[in-house]
């Protein structure tokens, strides 16, 4: 356990990818910045594995997007296919942007490409400290911890995720919102073939949706809708996911399963993103769908404004920024979980829907706007 400071220009709370990036932004202007997470160590599992194009062009700002895209998969295709029959084909190649592709990365690596630009700006992640107090007042705010320890800063970010203490503490709430009544399986594994390992496919069969995402290692991200998903899916259980609702005419089998999980949507957007000197950001935030892999890019475009925002504020005191950040990003937010669930809802329709729902998307995806359209939707980017 590090000792913590007990002044700082930022305190941030929570060092996953939006903590990080905060803190990096900070530091790379020069501010004071310290980084506290209640885990004794980083999570080292999977978790969101995609970046996308207008994410890793905010990222530039902070010198990882390069990094992260040598570290990558760069996916240029994403398919839609009822079993072995293309529904939409959607291509990034034709996007115009410098990252004309979705960037396949397990969320681990991401974080430790960050965690390092942090450490060469020369700040830190001070662990294991759990947040239990918050006050404020006109020069900044305090936050106390279960070891005792207070830090004074001038503002305060919550990146603790969708269970926010630091956003509860500060009673910035959240809006009414929604727990679908879907259970997912997500897992990680090792197939002999028949999966391509430069694009990501989402399958709309007849058992239901199934995605594989290549990652980098070799290994494949799969995700699929079911009654009811097992706590750790095991061999037998994504082999027969994969034989239901994945290719037909190739039989992938399944040799290792690396790691899995399960988990339900909860679909939330706080009611403010500020109160004084605290600010929200990522899942403290919002969290929605993994559906269109929208949730980490958007609390790392979130990292990335909200701490240029606050630089400016350190800098000469003028918060039109924060506010702006706050009603911008909560805004931006909105759309993206609106989207992801129309996306999901689409993905999960009743099985009587299904033969229309594919029918509706093979005419649709012989209209060009509408690929380029849903391209630059997926990839976050403004001018679609």
């Amino acid at each position: 356990m590090t000792t913590l400071p007990e002044r700082t220009d930022v305190l941030v709370v929570g060092a996953g990818p939006v903590g990080l990036a905060v803190a990096a932004t900070l530091a790379g202007h020069g501010h004071d910045v310290t980084v506290v997470d209640r885990q004794a160590a980083g999570a080292n599992t999977s978790r969101a594995a995609v970046v996308h194009a207008r994410t890793l062009e905010m990222l530039e700002r902070i010198g990882v997007a390069e990094r992260l895209a040598g570290l990558g998969i760069q996916a240029k295709r994403f398919t839609i296919r009822d079993r072995d029959r293309d529904l939409v084909p959607v291509w990034f190649d034709r996007l115009p942007t410098k990252y004309p592709y979705t960037l396949m990365i397990p969320q681990n690596v991401t974080e430790d490409v960050l965690l390092d630009r942090l450490t060469e700006l020369g700040g830190q992640v001070h662990r294991p400290y759990t947040a239990t107090g918050v006050t404020q007042d006109a020069e900044g705010a305090v936050v106390s911890f279960d070891t005792g320890d207070e830090v004074r800063a001038r503002y305060v970010v919550a990146a603790d995720g969708m269970n926010s203490t630091i956003r509860d503490l500060a009673g910035l709430g959240t809006a009414a919102g929604t727990t679908l009544e879907l259970s997912f399986s997500l897992a990680d594994v090792r197939v002999e073939s028949g999966l391509p390992a430069d694009q990501v496919l989402l399958f709309f069969s007849t058992a239901g949706i199934l995605v594989s995402a290549p990652l980098p290692d070799g290994s494949f991200r799969l995700v699929a809708e079911v009654g009811d998903a097992p706590e750790q899916p095991d061999l037998a259980y994504t082999q027969q996911l994969l034989n239901a609702r994945g290719p037909q005419r190739t039989t992938v089998r399944v040799t290792e399963v690396i790691w899995g999980s399960r988990f339900r949507i909860h679909e939330r957007v706080a009611d403010r993103y500020r109160d004084r000197r605290v600010l929200l950001a990522g899942d403290s935030a919002h969290t929605h769908s993994p559906a269109g892999g929208q949730g980490m890019n958007l609390g790392l475009r979130d990292a990335v404004t909200l701490g240029d925002a606050l630089s400016t504020a350190l800098k000469n005191g003028d918060e039109a920024d924060l506010d702006a950040y706050a009603a911008a990003s909560r805004a931006e937010a909105l759309e993206v979980v609106s989207l992801a669930g129309r996306l999901t809802r689409l993905a999960t329709a009743p099985a009587a829907l299904r033969p229309l729902r594919n029918a509706v998307l093979r005419i649709l995806a012989n209209v060009p706007a509408f690929r380029r359209a849903l391209a630059g939707r997926l990839a976050g980017l403004a001018q679609n």
